[in-house]
């Protein structure tokens, strides 16, 4: 997993786009009253499922939560960003970083907090379902994740 600096670890990444984004809503929340963990791990593996899917150049599969940690709670009306990059790639699997942040507004201005973090391993799949062989990518393939 990438090493984030403590004092970096809440900065909204600006150097690349969100695979996903979406507003954290009242039918989302656990029995205490925070986003629940289930829902935010669902859009984490849509994230991650994007990116590895366009890395594959067709359907892939999750087949493993390498790692998951849970940083700080997501509230109702936290709007949630979902940054996702692949971080290798194997003969079939691909292995996706996705690191979660919340925007919130707070007098009229925008906090922003590193939420949630996971590795996500995914398999290339063909029409039968069956484990396949990953194109050929360069190093610069997904650069801008």
């Amino acid at each position: 997993m990438t090493a984030i600096e403590p004092e970096n670890q809440d900065r909204f990444p600006g150097d690349r786009q969100p695979t996903v984004r979406i507003l954290a809503m009242p039918a989302d929340t656990n029995p205490s009253g925070k986003i629940f963990g289930g829902w935010i791990m669902a859009q984490m593996d849509v994230a991650g499922g994007i990116v590895a899917l366009e890395y594959a150049g067709g359907p892939v599969v999750t087949v493993a939560v390498a790692s998951m940690k849970f940083h700080k709670p997501v509230f109702v009306g936290d709007l949630i960003s979902c940054f996702a990059r692949v971080q290798k790639a194997g003969a079939t699997s691909i292995t996706v970083l996705v690191e979660v942040f919340t925007q919130r507004a707070h007098d009229g201005t925008l906090q922003t907090a590193k939420v949630t973090e996971a590795v996500i391993v995914y398999v290339a799949v063909d029409s039968e379902g069956l484990p396949r062989a990953l194109p050929e990518r360069g190093p610069d393939f997904g650069q801008y994740w």
